[in-house]
């Protein structure tokens, strides 16, 4: 018999239980940390994962493609000092984000374990770091999301553009649900918790966009 109980992936508590359920998948919800999350026996393989990646068309000369990123794209770009250094973590197939920030000056290395796996970029810390589209693909959110955050400097910032389950006035309905490499469902409470457990601060930008802002005085 499948089990109705399961370890958080993100705070590790063994408290999620199921909380929804669609013609393949499991969802199970956090009462800690209010992750929602895909049972990881329904996960995709790493070939499947990887297939459906390769399908995506994410064309850097495509305006509709970045009009998509502007709404991560403007409010960073604004908050930015001239000349930052970044880190697109996740940047897919066709790196769009990081040409646009390049396009005004910015600095940019790629992260992608598909695309640019290149680990070492991991080693050092940026002014800011992307995750466009990212953070619902972890299957392990929380080894990657505190090894991203140790990659953002002092005074720097995480910028994260995600949908929201909290958002969705139904889940049987949310197309997001529909991708079988989206497996993190994150919610406006987890991303207070992910805040208070890096003594960030959150800024909202829109229901989609958040900045975690790392203290000046962080280590």
């Amino acid at each position: 018999m499948a089990s109705h109980q399961m370890d958080c992936p993100l705070c590790l508590q063994p408290n999620a239980s199921l909380h929804f359920q669609d013609r393949r998948r499991r969802y199970f919800l956090c009462d800690g940390c209010s992750l929602m999350f895909v049972a990881p026996e329904d996960h995709p393989s790493l070939e499947d994962e990887k297939d459906e990646y390769d399908l995506h068309e994410n064309n850097p000369s495509d305006p509709k493609y970045r009009q998509f990123l502007h709404q991560l794209f403007e409010p960073l770009h604004q908050r930015l000092a001239s000349e930052s250094q970044g880190l697109d973590f996740g940047s897919g197939p066709g790196p769009t984000l990081s040409l646009m920030l390049e396009e005004v000056g910015h600095s940019v290395v790629l992260f992608d374990p598909f695309y640019a796996n290149h680990p070492e970029v991991l080693e050092r810390t940026y002014d800011f770091v992307c995750a466009t589209e990212v953070v619902e693909h972890l299957h392990q959110p929380r080894e990657a999301l505190f090894r991203v955050w140790d990659c953002v400097k002092p005074g720097g910032v995480l910028a994260v553009m995600t949908q929201l389950w909290s958002e969705q006035p139904a889940l049987e309905r949310w197309r997001y649900l529909n991708d079988k490499t989206h497996v993190c469902f994150f919610s406006t409470a987890t991303f207070g918790w992910l805040s208070q457990q890096w003594g960030a601060r959150l800024e909202r930008i829109n229901r989609n966009v958040h900045f975690f802002w790392k203290d000046s005085f962080a280590q």
